[in-house]
């Protein structure tokens, strides 16, 4: 019996396949039914295009349902899927296809699609739950870019595991403001909502007017914090709008404490905070029933298996389980690097689990600083200059210094006297986790995914010390 995934996320959509897939914001609707003939013809033309079992196909396109179509027409033609972000060069998309060495790069899904034969293919290619179903590249923020190489299964078991535990059924209408070349709105959100054969109301990227416009129509929403902040900057979002919704998910970055405390005392919900990557997809959440605890991203998933590394409190946390992904494409010694000797994935993620299983992350091991000979993890120095008074955001990083080695700063959205500030972090922090100096900035940069690029903040302020 063929275990690919196509086959699985097919086999729950609705029995009456008229039943809308899409919501678009133009008023129109595209069916299930329309869903399953355009993946359909997708895999009859990939295969009319000599694409066999286990050749990669590369899409770089704005989000679109004809890229959805792409997508799960490589998975039922047996072949691999390569999403790459629309915003890519082409001299980064050139990387890319040296590496993957895609036989497709598709551009345009729907002229792909409106050239694709008429009659769909009738049955997927079997794929074994081992196969690979998708590659997805890493940021390379320490090095080139690294491909994870994501199963069949490894998606399968992710998905199913993360239907259950947000509590997800046919009655529901998923908000989909996200981009589908990254794990969150391709296989996260996505899956959900067509294992449980919802609609989703779908929208090129998050415009306040068209998201407070789909909350009236969703049950359940998935951002990065971004949207929520957003939301929270517009007056018209009022507890009103989230009434509707039974479950907020937030993920891909961390969630300001301060931003969960005043979703909560604006709409009267708690975001449901949840950790991921893209090596493993989602690994711990937040209950959907059970007290969601700001700062801490939750429990691990059923069938994952987590420990924090090295014996101590707190360490790289290290992970094990049927959604790990299988390795680094073409990379096996980075593979084995990554790797302990019991098959433990060791995440590069700094946090501690306390003894109920509660995860709490600190941050990114390349993002320890080493001050004096003293381990300060940013994610501590931030929470304390949040509560400030003036500070919006932080992001703390260590910059080259010849006494300390390192000395802790922090580059700060917001207003204030830097001494004063660096006085308030003293009577809270020991001396050597202050900030030596505090940095003011009208934004920080991030990622597609609002991830704060703490490298950037380190080239830029480099010789700061110096």
């Amino acid at each position: 019996m063929s275990q690919n995934l196509y086959d699985l996320l097919a086999s729950r959509f609705p029995a009456d396949r008229s039943r809308p897939c899409f919501l678009l914001s133009d008023g129109s609707q595209v069916s299930y039914g329309e869903l399953e003939q355009g993946a359909g013809r997708v895999a009859a033309r990939l295969v009319a295009d000599g694409v066999e079992p286990g050749d990669r196909v590369a899409l770089q396109a704005e989000k679109s349902v004809e890229g959805v179509m792409v997508y799960l027409g490589a998975l039922k033609a047996g072949a691999v899927f390569l999403p790459l972000n629309s915003a890519y060069t082409s001299a980064e998309v050139e990387y890319f296809r040296a590496d993957a060495e895609p036989r497709l790069l598709i551009t345009d899904p729907a002229s792909y699609l409106a050239e694709a034969p008429i009659e769909p293919l009738a049955e997927s290619v079997a794929r074994t739950a081992s196969d690979l179903a998708a590659i997805i590249y890493t940021s390379g923020t320490t090095g080139r870019s690294k491909g994870a190489m994501l199963s069949h299964g490894n998606l399968a078991a992710n998905a199913l595991a993360l239907y259950e535990a947000w509590g997800f059924s046919p009655k529901d209408v998923l908000l989909h403001a996200l981009p589908i070349f990254h794990v969150h709105g391709l296989f996260v959100a996505l899956h959900c909502a067509l294992l449980g054969g919802c609609p989703m109301v779908w929208l090129p990227k998050f415009a306040d007017a068209e998201v407070l416009a789909g909350l009236s129509k969703a049950t359940v929403m998935m951002g990065v914090p971004t949207f929520y902040t957003r939301l929270l900057a517009n007056a018209g979002f009022t507890r009103e709008h989230a009434a509707h919704i039974r479950l907020f998910i937030s993920g891909s970055a961390p969630l300001l404490e301060a931003t969960f405390a005043e979703f909560e005392a604006r709409t009267g919900q708690r975001i449901l905070e949840r950790y991921g990557m893209s090596e493993a997809v989602i690994i711990t959440s937040n209950p959907l029933d059970g007290e969601r605890v700001a700062g801490s991203v939750g429990f691990p998933l059923p069938g994952v298996e987590l420990r924090i590394g090295g014996g101590e409190d707190v360490g790289v946390i290290e992970i094990r389980g049927p959604s790990v992904f299988t390795g680094y494409w073409r990379m096996p010694e980075k593979t084995a690097e990554e790797f302990t000797a019991d098959g433990f994935f060791l995440t590069g993620d700094v946090g501690r689990q306390d003894p109920d299983g509660r995860v709490w992350i600190s941050g990114r091991a390349k993002d320890l600083i080493i001050s004096g000979g003293y381990n300060v993890y940013p994610k501590e120095v931030e929470l304390v200059l949040d509560e400030l008074p003036g500070v919006v955001e932080s992001a703390v990083i260590g910059l080259p210094h010849r006494d300390f080695g390192e000395g802790v700063v922090a580059v700060v959205i917001g207003q204030g006297d830097e001494a004063e500030l660096i006085a308030a972090c003293r009577t809270r922090l020991a001396a050597f986790k202050a900030p030596k100096r505090i940095l003011f900035v009208d934004e920080l940069p991030r990622n597609a995914m609002g991830k704060v690029q703490k490298n950037l903040l380190r080239q830029r302020h480099a010789g700061l010390f110096s």
